[in-house]
C-alpha cells in the first residue's frame, strides 16, 4: 500500500509546543491527504525544497522504504569529539582562552630574531605542555562517554526481521522495525505498541527515567493490532502506514494515524511506549518502531553538551586582557622613550657603531623596541599560570574522589569528580536546583502511624504521658512472622495496636477493613504462593500492605467482588460502586455489601476535605484526630483521613438510579456524576487517619539545614504532584512552619500567573508594587528604597510553589522576569509537575537573569537537561539508572554527601585557587616590573636585568612548586569546622577572595616589591667599592643581588600566605631556595663554562657576589621593606577586624592540645500548628479501569453489577483515563499558605 501526500508549502507559522515552551518558527507544512503524488515524489519534492521533518511516515516490516526517508538509526551519541574532529575542536575550545592565544601570539614574535631577546624555547615547551595536558584529560573524559554510549548501543533487542526473531543491537534497530519487550527489559527505541500478554492489549510501564515517577502507567495497544497477539507470522505480515508527528520533546503528547486493512485508527499518547520506560508486570509484548536514536522524545528532553567554564575562568581572561592592555601601554611608553634616547644620546654612538640609517632611524628603533619589550615583559602573565592552575585543579579532584567520608559502602561506590575544571565553583554555589523522586527520597512508603477513635498507634512506643520513649535495638517489634502472607519490611514496635485487634475492638477493625478494601491494587501470586501486589502507588501499598500485616490481607478482586481474609477467614464483599479518586475530590470511595447483606461506603482521602463531610457527632473524634494529624504533618508524614458509612438499601437504590440517569446524559455528564459523588459522600463517620513516611534518603534533613545555613537557596523541581512535593519540602525542611508565607501559583492562562505572581509580591512588599507588562513599575518609593525592601524580603522567611502548567505560561518572555524576581525573593522554590526541559529552562532562567552560580542535582534520565544546563551538574547513583551520571560533572552516591562536597572540598578548592591566583599575581608582578624600571637606566634597549636562564626558571623551577604545595594543601579551618560553621562558605558566594578589586591590590603589591627590589640595589651598588678596594657594581653582580633578594622575598611572602603547614609545604618552600643557590653557582661555575662557554660565560660572579657582607646586607634590608607592611597590616587587620575564619583559626590554635568536641546542631522539631499531611501520588482514572475487568484475566464469564455495567461500559475508558490523567489544580490548605 503506498501512501499518497500532497506537498502543501506554506510560510505560515507553525507552533511547536515542549516542556511549557512555545517556538514560533517559520517551516513549510507537509500535509497528508490521499490524492495523486506518490510518497517518494513527496520525498524528493520536500529534498528540493531544504524541507526539515515535519511529519513522519513509517511503515512496518518494511526498512527499504523507511530508508528514503533517511531517519536516524537508534544509535546515540553523548561524546563530543570522535577521532577526526578531536583534535581541531579542542584546540579551537583550547585557544578560546585568551591567554593560550596570547602565548601562541609571542611564540610567532619570538621566532622574529630582529625584535627578540629571548630564545623561543622558553614559550614554547610550556605552551605545548599545557595544551598537551589538557587535551589529554578531554580525551579521558570522552573516552568514558564513549564507552557508556557503547554500552547502551550494544544493548541487545530482539527484531522481527524475515519472519523470525533474531537478537540485534540497539544501534542497529531501525525506524519501522517490530521488536519484542519481555518483562523488566528497558524499551529500545519509542514504540506503537501493538499487543501485549495481557488482557486488551494492556501493558504496564515505569517512566522513571522520563519523568521520575516510580508509579506504574498504564499503555493499551489499538484492538486491532492486540489480536497479533504473539503470532509471528502474523506480526511479520503487518504492514500498517504511520503517519504522526514530527521527533519533538513533549512526553505527555503524541498524535499520529495507523492505515492498515482500508481503514484508520488515531493514536494518542497512550498507545505508545517511549525509551527510557521499563516494561513492569507485562511478560512481554510487541512494538513497532516510530523514533530512533536521537529522534526518541528521551534524547529530545536530554540537552546539548555544553562546554563549562568557571566564573574565576571568566575573570581570568577578562584580567589578560587587561594586562595585554598594560603590556600595550608599557612598551609604547618604553618604545618612545627609546626613539627619544636614539635621538638625543644614540646618534652619538653611531659612528663609533659605523651605522648608515636615516634620520627615521630612531623611529624605526622605537618600534622594534616596542615588540622586544612586548617579548621582555610577557612574564607579567607566564604560561605557568595555566599549567599551575590545571595541576591544582587535578589535585583537587583526586582529593574529593579519595574522601572515604563520601565513600558509600552499600553500593561499594566512592564521590567521582567526572571533571577537572569546575572545583572551585563548587564554592560560589547560590542556588541549587534538586529533583525530588531518587534525590531527596528513597520512593520508598512505609506505614508509620495511625489513629484509631481517638488514640494513636505509632512506630514508636509511647509512655503513660503520651511521650516518645527512647527505642533501642533492644526494642521487641511486633512480630509478624506467624503470619504466613505478613510482609517482612514492614516495621512496628507498638505492641498495643496487635492487642486492640486481638481483642476485638469494632472500630480498629473497621478501620482495617478500609484500608483492605478502598484501593486499586490488583492481586497475584508468584511461584512460592506468596500474594504480590502491583500498586499504582507506593502509597496504597504501604496502606494494603499493613492491613495485611496486621491480619487484614486483600487477596483477590473481580469486576464485582472483592476478597479479603480477616484475621484467618476469607470474606468476600460485593463491589456496588467505585468512586475514582481525582485530584479535586481528593479522596476514593468503594461502596460495598457485606455478607451480612449491610450496605457500607468506606472512603479515604484528604482530611481537608473528608473532615467537612463527616457527621455532627464527630466533632469531638475530630478535634482529637485533628491534632494528631497535625503532629504526624509536624514529622513528614504523608496523611489520609479514613471514614465510613452505612447506606439504606432504599437510599442506595435511589441514589443508583439517580446516578445511572447522570452517566447517561450527554451534556455535563462529568459534572453529574460528580454531584452524585457528593451526595452520597456526607455525613460520614470518622474512624482516623494513616500516616505513611515517604522515606528521605540519610542525611537529607541535616544536609537541607546546613545548605540553608551557608545562604544556598534550594529549589525543588519535579515531576511529582503538588501536594506529594509540597510534603516532601516540608519533611527535609526545605519548607518550614516557621515561614512567614507559602505562596501557590496556579494560574492557567498566562494573564492568571502574572496576576497571581503580582499578589504575591504585594504580600511581600505591600501594594505600593505592581507588574506592568512584564516589568515593574514601583509607586511612591524610590528605586534604591525598593531595592533595599526587596532584599529584606529575599532575606525573609518565603517560598514559592509553582505547577508545571503555569510554570509553562511564567516562562514566557513577558512573564518570566516577574516569576524570577519573586522566586528570588523567597527562601525556597517549590516546582511540580515540571517536564525535563522546563526544568532545564528554569535552571537557565536563573543563569539568565542572575549572576549566581547554580548547582543542578538529580538521579534520572528526566534530570539529564537540568545537570547540563547548570553551571554544576552532579548526578546521584540511584535507583533509575546511570543516565544522570553519565551526563554529570560530580557523581555522589548520596544527597547528603553534598554538604561536604561544597562546604570542604568546594570551600577549600576556592579559597586555594584564590590564594593561589593572588599570589602567583603579586609575584610575577615584582619579577617582571624590574625590567621596566630598568629600562630608563639602559637607553630602552630591552636588556633584561636578570641574565636569561634566570627567566626561564624563575616560574618553572625555583617558585613552581611552594606555589603548587599552597593551592593543593592549604586550609583555613579544618574540615570539621568547615561543616559545624556554614556560614564560611559565604566569601565565595560573594566572590570576596579573588576578583578585580583583589587582583589590583596584588598588582600594586608587586608594584611596590618591583621598586624595592630595583631601586634598593641600584642605590646600594651606586658609586660604591667592596671591602678590597675593588668597583662591585658590575651588572652580573647587581643581577644576581636582585635576583637572590626576589627568590628570598617570594619565599618569605608565600610562607606568610601559608596557613595550613605540611611538610610537603616546608620541603617545597625552603627546597626551593636552595635549589636556586645551587643551580646558581652551578651556571657560574668553572665545569659548566667549559662545557658550554657561550651560555655561561660569567665565571665566578656568584661565589664572588655572595661573599660580600655588603650584598647580604642589601638582601636584608629588600626583604624587610618588602614583607615587613604586609605583616604590619595583617596583624592589626586580624585583631581589630578579624574575619569569621579568623576567630576560628585563632580557636583552632587555642583548642590545639584539646580534643574539639563537635557541637551538634540541635534538631528542631516544627510546631504542630495545623497543616494538613495529605499527599497521594494516585492516578485517576484505575478505579474506571478495575470495574470494566479489562485488567484481569477473565476465569470464567460473570454478570456485571447494574451499576457498573451502565457506568462503564463503553470503549472509552483508556481515554476517560488519559483525559483525567492530566492532574486538575488543586489547592493546598495551609494557614500560611496565601493561596492566590
Amino acid at each position: 500500500m503506498d501512501l499518497s501526500v500532497v506537498l502543501n508549502i506554506s510560510d505560515s507559522k507553525d507552533t511547536l509546543e515542549g516542556g511549557g515552551e512555545k517556538l514560533k518558527v517559520k517551516t513549510p507544512t507537509l500535509v497528508a491527504s490521499r490524492r495523486g503524488i506518490q510518497g517518494d515524489d513527496v520525498l524528493q519534492q520536500a529534498e528540493a525544497a531544504g524541507l526539515s521533518e515535519v511529519e513522519r511516515v513509517v511503515k512496518a516490516n518494511d526498512r527499504d522504504y523507511n530508508e528514503k526517508f533517511q531517519y536516524a538509526d537508534n544509535r546515540i551519541h553523548t561524546s563530543k569529539y570522535n577521532i577526526l574532529t578531536f583534535l581541531p575542536i579542542n584546540l579551537f575550545e583550547q585557544f578560546q582562552r585568551v591567554a593560550n592565544a596570547y602565548f601562541l601570539f609571542l611564540l610567532i614574535l619570538q621566532l622574529i630574531p630582529e625584535i627578540s631577546s629571548l630564545t623561543w624555547f622558553t614559550t614554547i615547551v610550556p605552551l605545548v605542555l599545557v595544551i598537551s595536558m589538557t587535551a589529554v584529560k578531554d580525551a579521558t573524559d570522552d573516552y568514558f562517554r564513549h564507552k557508556s554510549d557503547n554500552q547502551v548501543n550494544n544493548r541487545q533487542s530482539e527484531v522481527l526481521i524475515n519472519n523470525k526473531l533474531q537478537n540485534e543491537k540497539w544501534m542497529n534497530v531501525k525506524v519501522g522495525d517490530i521488536i519484542k519487550l519481555e518483562n523488566n527489559h528497558f524499551v529500545a527505541a519509542d514504540l506503537l505498541l501493538l499487543s501485549s500478554s495481557e488482557p486488551h492489549g494492556l501493558c504496564y510501564v515505569e517512566t522513571a527515567e522520563l519523568d521520575g515517577e516510580t508509579n506504574l502507567k498504564v499503555r493499551q495497544a489499538l484492538p486491532v493490532t492486540s489480536e497479533l497477539g504473539a503470532d509471528i507470522s502474523s506480526l511479520a505480515k503487518f504492514d500498517g502506514i504511520v503517519v504522526c508527528e514530527a521527533p519533538n520533546n513533549k512526553l505527555d503528547r503524541f498524535s499520529g494515524v495507523l492505515s492498515w486493512k482500508d481503514s484508520k485508527h488515531t493514536l494518542n499518547n497512550q498507545k505508545i511506549i517511549l525509551r527510557g520506560c521499563v516494561l513492569r508486570n507485562t511478560s512481554w509484548c510487541f512494538g513497532m518502531v516510530l523514533f530512533a536514536g536521537p529522534d526518541t522524545k528521551l534524547m529530545q528532553n536530554s540537552g546539548k553538551t555544553k562546554f563549562k567554564r568557571t566564573s574565576i575562568d571568566r575573570l581570568m581572561n577578562t584580567l589578560v586582557l587587561w594586562i595585554f592592555g598594560l603590556l600595550v601601554c608599557l612598551g609604547i611608553i618604553l618604545a618612545i622613550g627609546n626613539s627619544i634616547w636614539e635621538n638625543e644620546v644614540g646618534n652619538q654612538f653611531r659612528t663609533f657603531l659605523f651605522w648608515r640609517e636615516s634620520k627615521k632611524s630612531s623611529l624605526l628603533s622605537g618600534f622594534l623596541t616596542f615588540w622586544s619589550y612586548v617579548i621582555v615583559l610577557n612574564t607579567l602573565v607566564p604560561i605557568s599560570l595555566y599549567v599551575s592552575v590545571e595541576v591544582i585543579r587535578l589535585g583537587h579532584s583526586y582529593f574529593i574522589n579519595w574522601d572515604r567520608k563520601m565513600y558509600y559502602a552499600v553500593k561499594a561506590m566512592p564521590a567521582e569528580a567526572r571533571t577537572t575544571t569546575l572545583n572551585e565553583e563548587l564554592g560560589q554555589i547560590e542556588y541549587i536546583f534538586s529533583d525530588k523522586t531518587g534525590t531527596l527520597t528513597q520512593n520508598i512508603m512505609t506505614f508509620k502511624k495511625c489513629s484509631i477513635n481517638g488514640r494513636v498507634y505509632a512506630g514508636e512506643a509511647l509512655d503513660d504521658l503520651g511521650q516518645k520513649k527512647d527505642l533501642t535495638k533492644k526494642k521487641e517489634m511486633v512480630d509478624f512472622s506467624s503470619k504466613s502472607q505478613s510482609e517482612r519490611t514492614l516495621h512496628f514496635s507498638d505492641h498495643s495496636l496487635m492487642e486492640s485487634i486481638e481483642l476485638g475492638d469494632p472500630k480498629v477493625h473497621e478501620f482495617l477493613r478500609v484500608l483492605a478494601l478502598c484501593h486499586t491494587v490488583m492481586s497475584e501470586e508468584n511461584s512460592t504462593g506468596q500474594l504480590v501486589y502491583q500498586v499504582q502507588s507506593p502509597d496504597e501499598g504501604a496502606l494494603v500492605t499493613a492491613a495485611r500485616n496486621f491480619g487484614f490481607i486483600f487477596k483477590s478482586r473481580t469486576p464485582e467482588t472483592i476478597t479479603i481474609e480477616e484475621l484467618g477467614t476469607s470474606v468476600t464483599y460485593q463491589l456496588l460502586a467505585f468512586l475514582d479518586f481525582n485530584n479535586i475530590r481528593k479522596r476514593m470511595s468503594v461502596i460495598v455489601r457485606n455478607p451480612e447483606g449491610v450496605i457500607k461506603l468506606y472512603s479515604k482521602g484528604a482530611d481537608t476535605i473528608l473532615f467537612e463531610k463527616l457527621h455532627p457527632c464527630n466533632e469531638a473524634l475530630l478535634s482529637l484526630t485533628s491534632d494528631h494529624l497535625s503532629e504526624f504533618a509536624g514529622e513528614g508524614l504523608r496523611t489520609l483521613a479514613i471514614a465510613y458509612r452505612d447506606l439504606d438499601d432504599k437510599y442506595f437504590e435511589v441514589w443508583q438510579k439517580m446516578l445511572e440517569d447522570g452517566s447517561a446524559a450527554t451534556a455535563e455528564r462529568d459534572e453529574c456524576v460528580s454531584g452524585m459523588y457528593e451526595e452520597i459522600e456526607r455525613d460520614l463517620m470518622l474512624l482516623g487517619a494513616t500516616a505513611v513516611e515517604d522515606k528521605l534518603q540519610e542525611g537529607v534533613i541535616e544536609t537541607v539545614t546546613s545548605l540553608s545555613l551557608a545562604n544556598i537557596k534550594i529549589w525543588i523541581l519535579t515531576g511529582d504532584k503538588q501536594e506529594t512535593a509540597i510534603n516532601i519540602g516540608y519533611a527535609c525542611n526545605v519548607l518550614t512552619d516557621a515561614m512567614d508565607a507559602v505562596f501557590v501559583i496556579t494560574g492557567n492562562t498566562a494573564v492568571e500567573v502574572r496576576e497571581e505572581l503580582r499578589k504575591a509580591k504585594e504580600n511581600l512588599l505591600g501594594p505600593n508594587t505592581s507588574f506592568s507588562h512584564g516589568h515593574v513599575v514601583y509607586e511612591n518609593k524610590q528605586q534604591s528604597d525598593l531595592d533595599q525592601c526587596a532584599e529584606e524580603a529575599g532575606t525573609g522567611e518565603y517560598a514559592l510553589v509553582i505547577n508545571g502548567h503555569s510554570l509553562a505560561h511564567a516562562l514566557e518572555s513577558d512573564v518570566e522576569s516577574d516569576l524570577l524576581e519573586l522566586a528570588c525573593m523567597c527562601k525556597a522554590v517549590v516546582c511540580c509537575r515540571v517536564t525535563p526541559l522546563q526544568k532545564a529552562q528554569v535552571v537557565e532562567l536563573g543563569k539568565k537573569h542572575r549572576s549566581a552560580v547554580t548547582l543542578a542535582i538529580g538521579d534520572g534520565a528526566n534530570d539529564v537537561s537540568m545537570i547540563k544546563s547548570a553551571h554544576i551538574g552532579i548526578g546521584i547513583s540511584g535507583q533509575e539508572g546511570l543516565q544522570a551520571v553519565l551526563a554529570s560533572d560530580y557523581a555522589l552516591a548520596q544527597f547528603r554527601y553534598l554538604q561536604r562536597l561544597l562546604l570542604v572540598h568546594g570551600r577549600w578548592s576556592y579559597y586555594r585557587m584564590c590564594k593561589f591566583l593572588c599570589y602567583f599575581f603579586y609575584k610575577n608582578f615584582a619579577f617582571t616590573l624590574v625590567h621596566f624600571w630598568f629600562a630608563f637606566f639602559c637607553g630602552f634597549s630591552a636588556q633584561t636585568v636578570y641574565d636569561q636562564w634566570f627567566i626561564t626558571l624563575f616560574n618553572i623551577v625555583y617558585t613552581s612548586l611552594p606555589v603548587l604545595a599552597m593551592g593543593i594543601f592549604d586550609q583555613d579551618v579544618s574540615e570539621q569546622n568547615s561543616m559545624d560553621c556554614p556560614q564560611l562558605y559565604e566569601p565565595g558566594q560573594l566572590n570576596l577572595l579573588f576578583n578585580k578589586r583583589r587582583f589590583f591590590i596584588c598588582v600594586a603589591h608587586g608594584i611596590y616589591t618591583s621598586l624595592a627590589l630595583f631601586f634598593i640595589p641600584y642605590g646600594a651598588f651606586h658609586n660604591v667599592a667592596g671591602e678590597d678596594g675593588q668597583h662591585i657594581a658590575d651588572y652580573q653582580s647587581f643581577a644576581v643581588t636582585m635576583a637572590t633578594s626576589l627568590v628570598i622575598v617570594v619565599s618569605v611572602q608565600i610562607a606568610l600566605d601559608t596557613s595550613y603547614w605540611t611538610a610537603v609545604n616546608h620541603v617545597f618552600i625552603w627546597g626551593s631556595i636552595a635549589t636556586y643557590f645551587s643551580i646558581l653557582l652551578a651556571m657560574h661555575s668553572n665545569g659548566i663554562f667549559g662545557i658550554f662557554p657561550h651560555q655561561f660565560p660569567f665565571v665566578g660572579n656568584a661565589r664572588h657576589s655572595l661573599s660580600k657582607k655588603f650584598v647580604w646586607l642589601v638582601v636584608f634590608l629588600i626583604v624587610v621593606v618588602s614583607v615587613m607592611p604586609v605583616v604590619a597590616f595583617r596583624f592589626l587587620k586580624m585583631y581589630l577586624y578579624p574575619s569569621l575564619s579568623d576567630q576560628i583559626r585563632r580557636w583552632q590554635k587555642a583548642q590545639s592540645k584539646e580534643r574539639p568536641i563537635r557541637s551538634r546542631r540541635p534538631q528542631t522539631r516544627r510546631s504542630s500548628s495545623r497543616r494538613s499531611g495529605y499527599a497521594f501520588a494516585h492516578q485517576e482514572g484505575y478505579g474506571e479501569l478495575i470495574t470494566s475487568g479489562k485488567n484481569m484475566r477473565a476465569k470464567s464469564p460473570a454478570p456485571t453489577a447494574g451499576l457498573e455495567k451502565i457506568l462503564y461500559n463503553n470503549t472509552s475508558w483508556i481515554e476517560n483515563l488519559c483525559k483525567k490523567s492530566t492532574d486538575a489544580v488543586s489547592g493546598f490548605s495551609h494557614d500560611k499558605t496565601v493561596k492566590l
